[in-house]
């Protein structure tokens, strides 16, 4: 079986939808699709866009082998043998415009753009919507707990829990893009080239007669890489003391203790007492890690209490995205050829937030000249001059339409970047290194009370008055029908 193997990594209505069109004849008809999500995770006043390195390599991957073929045989649709041939041609030719992973993002903006064959464009919805679905929830749930953390050390110590293995490794570097330090997957360390972190299990320590002969023999093996874990048993009356113990033992060799580990019980008053007692202990760079369930809700009710940790090991809550478990990204046609053009195309619905907004759209972040702050995002048609040259623009917020705002002294920068035209990769991909460091760019753009965990302010995503009454016009037409 051909698991590295992508392509048939779709819902099977894609297939029956590309069967349709080649029998249609209607197959080589260009399209285009925006993906976006319409509703921010978490409660949170941002997001952070993830996933598209997947994307990228996903699409480059993207054949019909022989494996595949045969098992379009075996559907109950009988697609004809012409059809399977044309598959094993198969290879994406359009365009894809994406926002770049790290970008601070928001609802209804266009976070990739794909511009193709209705034949190909199809295909690909699937796949695109599971990465970057996942690892936005993931890297924007990091990035939450990384607000509540300030400096403080973070590691992703999520796979036992994730939800299989590509989640694992795809979780921890999503986490890593938003500004965790290192990670417990040593498979996500050395493909992406994540710090790998860890200490010891609780089975160690039971595995030895005492604590203490557990702790001690940890340390004979790495003596520069000492962390006990020290709630086996009685954090307070044995853990700590016995991690005092070698901790001084290691003095006498000339090394270091690195740090203790709290698992379980009250994580506040635990590491209170445990700071006290490596301090008066004369251990006080010795560190405290804690882990058991974190999220950002603990770690910020814990730093109120006055918690002694340095380092946060989080593990199912974020690989998990526990309190909100999927994005709801949607992939929606916006366009499509007629006659050699493009013709814009809505999706009305009874639930107001579902109708989309057609046209084939770009968005701006709106840059403050004086406060070189983001005063809103601006979502214009593609055909529209106005803000690239940099004129005055009203800030129409169809929530608000009562309060527009008109600014003139802006820098209009464009979040869609080309990614692959005519099905080439003409995107440089930035390492994962330049990804974490244009995320921490991107959040230095955003006054604080966008970014707070706790009642953010909304940030104002606008579009133009002509994409609204493109909007209002297109409603219209089809109500009347």
């Amino acid at each position: 079986m051909g698991y590295d193997n992508l392509t048939l990594h779709t819902d099977k209505y894609q297939i029956n939808m590309m069967y349709a069109h080649w029998v249609q004849g209607s197959l080589n008809d260009r399209a285009v699709f925006e993906l976006y999500f319409r509703k921010l995770p978490f409660g949170n006043g941002f997001a952070v866009a993830a996933g598209l390195e997947r994307a990228i390599a996903y699409i480059e991957g993207l054949h019909f082998g022989e494996e595949e073929i045969a098992y379009l045989k075996e559907q109950e649709e009988n697609y004809k043998e012409e059809f399977l041939q044309l598959l094993r041609e198969f290879k994406f030719t359009g365009h894809l415009d994406a926002v770049p992973e790290g970008t601070i993002v928001f609802p209804n903006e266009p976070l990739i753009r794909v511009e193709a064959r209705v034949f190909e464009a199809q295909l690909i919805e699937t796949a695109l919507l599971n990465f970057v679905n996942f690892q936005t929830l993931i890297a924007t749930k990091a990035s939450r707990i990384k607000q509540v953390a300030g400096d403080d050390i973070l590691l992703e110590f999520g796979t036992r829990r994730a939800q299989e293995a590509d989640a694992a490794i795809w979780g921890a570097r999503a986490a890593y893009i938003a500004g965790f330090h290192a990670t417990s997957n040593m498979r996500a360390g050395m493909l992406f080239g994540i710090p790998s972190k860890g200490t010891h299990a609780h089975a160690w320590v039971q595995g030895h007669e005492t604590e203490e002969e557990a702790f001690r023999k940890y340390a004979e093996v790495l003596p520069d890489q000492v962390t006990l874990l020290v709630d086996t048993y009685d954090t307070l009356r044995s853990g700590v003391p016995n991690a005092i113990r070698i901790g001084h033992m290691l003095e006498r060799q000339g090394k270091r203790m690195i740090a203790i580990r709290l698992d379980s019980g009250d994580l506040a008053y635990l590491s209170q007492r445990a700071r006290a007692m490596l301090d008066e202990a004369g251990l006080p760079y010795v560190k405290i890690v804690a882990s058991n369930d974190l999220d950002e809700n603990i770690i910020f009710n814990l730093k109120a209490q006055g918690a002694r940790i340095d380092t946060w090991g989080v593990g199912t809550q974020l690989i998990t995205a526990g309190d909100q478990p999927s994005l709801g990204g949607v992939y929606k046609l916006v366009a499509r050829e007629q006659e050699g053009a493009f013709i814009p195309v809505i999706k009305i619905s009874g639930n107001p937030e579902k109708v989309s907004t057609p046209g084939i759209k770009e968005v701006y972040r709106i840059i403050n000249r004086e406060s070189g702050m983001a005063d809103g995002d601006y979502i214009t048609l593609r055909e529209e001059e106005a803000v690239r040259r940099g004129e005055p623009i009203q800030l129409y917020d169809p929530l608000h339409p009562y309060m527009p705002t008109v600014i003139d002294k802006y820098e209009a920068v464009p979040l869609l970047q080309r990614i692959f035209q005519d099905g080439q990769l003409v995107y440089d991909v930035p390492d994962l290194e330049a990804v974490r460091v244009y995320h921490k760019q991107q959040l230095s753009q955003f006054w604080p009370q966008y970014l707070r965990k706790l009642n953010s302010e909304m940030y104002r995503v606008n579009i133009s008055v002509a994409a609204w009454q493109l909007k209002l016009e297109l409603i219209k037409r089809y109500r009347e029908q």
